[in-house]
């Protein structure tokens, strides 16, 4: 479902271009999790920009459903991340002016497939039905993550990718969040890519990419 090909990155430094990623090529199928482990520096955050559609990449080929990706201009990226990209970020992003509710909800709106139905199940199953008229600042680590776990995939996203989902819980949390966003993404058949430093989070996935110095190795 997405596939990417010999991805190349490169960013300027004052020593010249700092080559970031080196001919990446994976891909990911409909209903497979894979987790992206790596060092600090390795490219990690780099890859999950490109696949996102957060950034572009120097060279090589990017496919959602067989429609390219890469060559798109910053309103193409957009369309794609509105409607067919759902991104868990590592600093969560919520929006403090809006309640739980409506973060639930925004992304979905956004891309109009906004379905009551489904954002009720999302609800009850992220336990956030008593929580909809709070704030982000109102929650706990757990909560917030809950709520862009289901921002993310309320528009039932083609794919989702998440940076580090569990890093700031604790261990316990961190198991009843991956098991939710599992169980979520599994319903609506999107692929998921998770990048993580724990070993232990990558071996409930289907399959494990290690990325060392811009390569899958």
């Amino acid at each position: 479902m997405l596939s990417a090909t010999a991805l190349e990155k490169s960013y300027p430094t004052g020593d010249g271009p700092l080559r970031v990623l080196r001919g990446v090529s994976l891909h990911i199928a409909a209903g497979e999790s894979v987790a992206l482990t790596g060092e600090s520096g390795s490219g990690k955050s780099t890859l999950l920009h490109i696949l996102g559609c957060l950034d572009s990449p120097d060279a090589g080929s990017l496919t959602l459903d067989g429609a390219p990706l890469d060559g798109l201009d910053e309103a193409g990226r957009a369309a794609v991340r509105r409607d067919r990209i759902g991104v868990v970020f590592q600093q969560l992003n919520l929006i403090p002016s809006l309640s739980v509710g409506a973060n639930l909800s925004f992304q979905a709106r956004l891309a109009d497939r906004l379905d009551p139905a489904w954002q009720e199940t999302l609800t009850r199953r992220l336990g956030l039905s008593s929580l909809l008229d709070r704030y982000p600042e109102e929650l706990s680590g757990g909560q917030q993550q809950r709520v862009a776990i289901g921002r993310a995939i309320a528009a039932r996203p083609r794919m989702v990718l998440a940076d580090e989902p569990t890093g700031n819980l604790d261990e316990d949390t961190a198991r009843e969040v991956l098991a939710l966003l599992l169980d979520l993404v599994a319903e609506t058949g999107a692929g998921l890519l998770i990048v993580t430093h724990s070993l232990s989070l990558a071996d409930r996935l289907d399959r494990r990419l290690h990325l060392r110095a811009g390569q899958l190795a």
